[in-house]
């Protein structure tokens, strides 16, 4: 993602997630100053779809991914994933975490299917709507890119 997609970023953010969008002024900060990954999907021309993740503190982590809702159900999420997953496995991190609303069921079965597992809940993590957070991990290794195709 370059700094001028950052724009896009927080109207999507907003669309997507309301409330609890991250800031442009977040957004900004972070891209310049955060030493996160953050990566973008373009199909001819238009942005589709964007993930950020990377090491936060001593964990690898997945801190969003967004799939614009005209192109959903497409692979975009499963492309993202899969780059999340090679970065963490070119880090040598041993693990990688992710925090998802417990209603967001399609991103459960995503991450579900790559091999994360349920570790606890983070109740009323996403504000300010209080709803609760599942804390989900997979082991890093080799074989997360033979994870099924949709």
């Amino acid at each position: 993602m370059a700094m001028s997609e950052l724009k896009w970023m927080s109207v999507q953010e907003r669309e997507i997630f309301g409330a609890a969008a991250w800031s442009l002024a977040l957004v900004t900060d972070d891209f310049a100053y955060g030493g996160k990954r953050y990566r973008v999907i373009e199909l001819d021309g238009v942005l589709v779809a964007y993930a950020v993740y990377g090491y936060d503190g001593d964990a690898f982590s997945l801190m969003n991914i967004a799939v614009i809702e005209s192109s959903r159900g497409q692979g975009h999420a499963r492309v993202l994933m899969r780059d999340f997953l090679a970065e963490a496995h070119s880090e040598q991190a041993r693990d990688a975490w992710l925090e998802v609303a417990v209603t967001n069921q399609p991103a459960l079965a995503l991450y579900r299917s790559f091999g994360f597992e349920d570790v606890r809940i983070r109740p009323r993590y996403y504000q300010p709507e209080d709803v609760d957070a599942m804390v989900m991990r997979v082991s890093v290794q080799p074989s997360f890119a033979s994870a099924p195709a949709e």
